[in-house]
């Protein structure tokens, strides 16, 4: 017969074992005192007990809500709003795949739909041997390189459905992985405790981070009337001072011509 118990409240969450609770709390110290106010380190916090667990337990909560002299209901509110907290546990490499208007239209649906059934997993599920957890990212923020996948939050550009499915094979399989930008994959513990405000310990990985590439600029190189690579040095648009001199120059030209400035009753100067 199944155990039921009907009406009777929930037991407060366990806490961390001393050993793990002295560590973090002195990681929540760090983290509290560098805000005016306490609470305003909840986000870091939650980050800092994803990165002891691989998501937000209740345990988790339990431990934010006493640092911060917060209730767990207000620690709840905050962990369930924001989909970069999980409540279930993630894998050693959480994958994210964008299916926001521009990487669905380019194929974000169907890499989904293809890395779901390869993997045998539906959303936010992880794989029996814990090495993947997947997810459908409402957006990446890097729509110039669509469809996008991340894992751990670091991007892998222009993908499709086999490109990807080759991608979780060699995460499961140990084979290097190599994101198209940004720093080399670490796990997503790691990730979390990085989010939490920790630096990369890891020798050159900052560095690797690198900056914009060259669809991010693109508009920007417009802007300013350069040519794009593969152009043959053709200028889509002309720079912005350029408009802004011939404009001047329009208005100017009564100037140059009458020897008076009109409207004004002063009598015009040489240029």
């Amino acid at each position: 017969m199944t155990d039921v118990q009907l009406g009777m409240p929930a037991l407060p969450a366990r806490p961390y074992p001393e050993e793990v609770h002295a560590r973090l709390a002195a990681d929540a110290a760090e983290l509290i005192g560098r805000y005016p106010v306490a609470r305003s380190a909840l986000l870091p916090l939650l980050h800092l007990v994803q990165a002891e667990e691989g998501f937000v337990s209740p345990t988790g909560i339990r431990f934010c809500a006493e640092q911060l002299e917060l209730t767990t209901a207000e620690v709840t509110a905050v962990a369930t709003f924001y989909t970069m907290y999980r409540r279930r546990p993630a894998g050693e490499y959480h994958v994210g795949v964008c299916t926001n208007t521009l990487c669905a239209v380019l194929g974000g649906d169907q890499i989904f739909a293809e890395l779901q059934e390869h993997l045998g997993i539906a959303n936010n599920e992880t794989t029996e041997d814990g090495r993947i957890s997947i997810e459908h990212i409402e957006c990446n923020a890097a729509c110039d390189y669509a469809p996008v996948v991340m894992v751990n939050w670091e991007f892998f550009d222009n993908q499709t459905p086999e490109s990807a499915k080759l991608l979780v094979d060699d995460l499961r399989a140990g084979r290097a992985a190599v994101p198209t930008r940004g720093a080399r994959l670490c796990s997503f513990k790691e990730s979390a405790r990085i989010l939490a405000g920790f630096p990369d310990e890891r020798p050159g990985a900052v560095d690797e981070s690198g900056a914009g590439g060259a669809p991010s600029l693109a508009g920007l190189r417009l802007a300013r009337g350069e040519a794009l690579p593969g152009t043959g040095g053709t200028r889509v648009v002309s720079p912005r001072h350029e408009g802004a001199r011939h404009e001047d120059a329009r208005h100017e030209e009564p100037r140059r011509e009458g020897g008076s400035a009109e409207g004004t009753g002063e009598e015009g100067t040489e240029a």
